[in-house]
């Protein structure tokens, strides 16, 4: 356990998000309450609630597999690990300062291999169309090894390095001594105060735009989607239906239905289910009616519990069970581990999951994965943000537009920004090299440290030959397309083997035509120079941008690579190189 914090809690308030949080660290416990057997369970909540009623704080978690305590027709695999565990703290301790040290870098293997993923769906939705369930949320494990040695810093280090990637919601670190749970999940599972009781599932997703239209646009049609919304009211139902168990009668209402809210890599879509508790309900009472959250099982609970206890072969362990705090008095605050990663001395483990309705396709799931993922990619390696500027004779060219797109893309990984230490990192390597031609990389990293390096250019081709990738990429619509760092392996695994060939033209899964990996393009098709849209899956380039503003590029267009044969003529464009006539290859990449 770690020597001086062995929890740490940070929770929105989910009656006003705007309001201060519940932001606190904690000691070593004066004692802890663990539940081993599926008939322990019970007395552990009973012996947490009274000593919160005493004036004690209690951090703790259940795992998805003590759902059996509450309702024997639940489903699970054995567990690994208590089934619930609790910290019982006098007090709380201030926030600590994240301690100085080398990013935390996890290596993670695939979360499953596609036709793995597309078999569960089909069976799933075999299921559903036979009259099984109606929803069920599927879920796998992504493996992987934190670097360096085992131990509490590179643990509290990962979770903050979660949180910058996973702002808000309901974070909580745990550490206890077997293993470190680290969550940013941004779903409550409920809140109970003087006896109101707050549940908000959280079903429907949809990816961030790559524009502010565009992003409004998307979290329109995530309200409007029949799919979406279908799954939402499904779990809405069931919530409905735990809450009224334990509920005064009548008071079960739904005050909200079919909100979005905002996460870095997607949209998200929450309804509120609340209700007064009847005179004499227990925490063990509460848990028994809601566990485990209907958000992450599907509908109904038990038959969907089942298919997912035949699909997932190992345990989900803490994620999708419960993690929160009982604070002195009784008021209970818990989450949904979503979004969570569980450390075993180098060992992690992160789950991903969604629900599965009549409506879901393979691959917008496999989309959807994807964009989930997105929180623990950004955590689990280092990078910079990356502006490459072109520096002739002293004068930088599209500084301010550069700087721009820097601004923006540290606002969205949280990163420190100083407008003025970044123009001047930028003009001190300019004023160092008053005469020639310069390629400028202008790097700033997460503490808004800015550094600039000048590399002699070498004078541009007058013509290039690209490409055509043999496969899409995945990422395509990920963030670290649409901001650039120097996280750049995705782009990397395109990189043309031939020395004759300058870059290679990619396309994402629906085979639209995005960009190249050092530049965006431009196609002569129909008469008119046009580019794809930012929506396809591109970096918005500052050399495009000014193509399109005065009117070398006449608009942007989606092209298919099955449009390729009617194009008559390609451009590589970059603020960088500027507008290169360019011959495309189509043979391999």
């Amino acid at each position: 356990m770690t020597g001086s914090v062995s929890a740490l809690i940070d929770f929105t308030d989910p009656h006003q998000a705007e309001g201060p949080r519940l932001r606190h660290a904690f000691g070593a416990p004066r004692e802890v309450l663990a539940a081993h057997r599926l008939g322990e369970v019970r007395a552990v909540l009973d012996a947490v609630q009274a000593a919160a009623r005493q004036g004690a704080w209690c951090v703790g978690y259940l795992r998805y597999e003590a759902a059996p305590a509450f309702d024997a027709a639940f489903t699970v695999h054995p567990a690994e690990g208590p089934l619930a565990w609790f910290a019982v703290h006098d007090k709380p301790l201030p926030w600590p300062q994240p301690a100085e040290g080398p990013s935390p870098q996890v290596q993670w293997q695939d979360v499953l291999p596609r036709p793995a993923f597309d078999a569960a769906l089909a069976e799933l939705q075999r299921a559903i169309a036979n009259g099984e369930y109606y929803q069920a949320n599927f879920t796998a494990q992504m493996k992987g090894v934190l670097a360096g040695e085992p131990g509490s810093a590179p643990a509290l280090a990962l979770f903050h390095a979660l949180q910058r990637a996973q702002p808000g919601g309901y974070a909580a670190f745990l550490d206890t001594g077997n293993e470190q749970l680290l969550s940013v999940s941004p779903e409550l599972f409920f809140d109970w105060r003087e006896g109101l009781l707050l549940a908000r599932p959280m079903k429907g997703t949809a990816p961030r735009g790559a524009n502010p239209q565009d992003d409004a646009a998307q979290a329109e049609t995530l309200r409007n989607s029949p799919k979406e919304r279908a799954e939402n009211v499904m779990i809405v139902d069931l919530l409905r239906n735990d809450l009224s168990r334990i509920a005064e009668p009548f008071s079960v209402r739904v005050p909200r239905l079919f909100h979005t809210e905002a996460l870095p890599a997607v949209w998200q879509m929450t309804s509120d289910v609340e209700a007064r508790t009847r005179a004499g309900c227990g925490l063990a009472d509460v848990f028994a009616a809601l566990f485990p959250c209907g958000s992450i099982t599907g509908a109904p609970k038990v038959r969907a519990m089942q298919a997912i206890h035949t699909l997932e072969p190992d345990p989900r362990g803490v994620y999708c069970g419960a993690i929160g705090v009982v604070r002195p008095g009784g008021a209970a605050t818990f989450n949904v581990p979503i979004r969570t990663v569980t450390l075993r001395g180098n060992a992690a483990r992160c789950g991903i999951g969604s629900g599965i309705t009549s409506g879901a396709t393979a691959e917008g799931e496999w989309r959807e994965w994807g964009l989930k993922q997105a929180f623990v990619q950004r955590a689990s390696a280092p990078f910079e943000l990356l502006e490459t500027l072109g520096l002739a004779d002293g004068e930088l060219r599209d500084a301010d537009a550069h700087l721009v797109r820097m601004s923006q893309a540290a606002q969205h990984f949280g990163y420190a920004w100083d407008a003025r230490h970044v123009q001047g990192a930028l003009q001190s390597v300019a004023d160092a090299h008053a005469q020639g031609a310069w390629r400028v990389r202008l790097l700033l990293d997460s503490t808004g440290r800015a550094r600039a390096e000048a590399y002699a250019l070498a004078v541009s081709p007058a013509r290039v030959r690209l490409q055509l990738a043999q496969r899409a990429l995945d990422e395509a619509h990920g963030e670290f397309v649409r901001c650039k760092t120097t996280r750049r392996a995705h782009y990397d695994a395109f990189t043309p083997t031939l020395p004759d060939v300058f870059d290679t033209l990619l396309w994402n899964a629906d085979g639209e035509l995005t960009e190249c990996t050092r530049g965006n393009v431009a196609f002569l098709l129909d008469g008119r120079w046009v580019t794809p849209p930012l929506r396809c899956g591109l970096l918005a380039g500052v050399g495009r941008a000014r193509a399109l503003q005065d009117g070398r590029i006449r608009e942007e267009a989606v092209v298919h690579v099955q449009d390729l044969p009617r194009v008559r003529a390609l451009a590589f464009v970059n603020s960088l190189r500027g507008w290169i006539p360019a011959d495309l290859d189509f043979g391999p990449a």
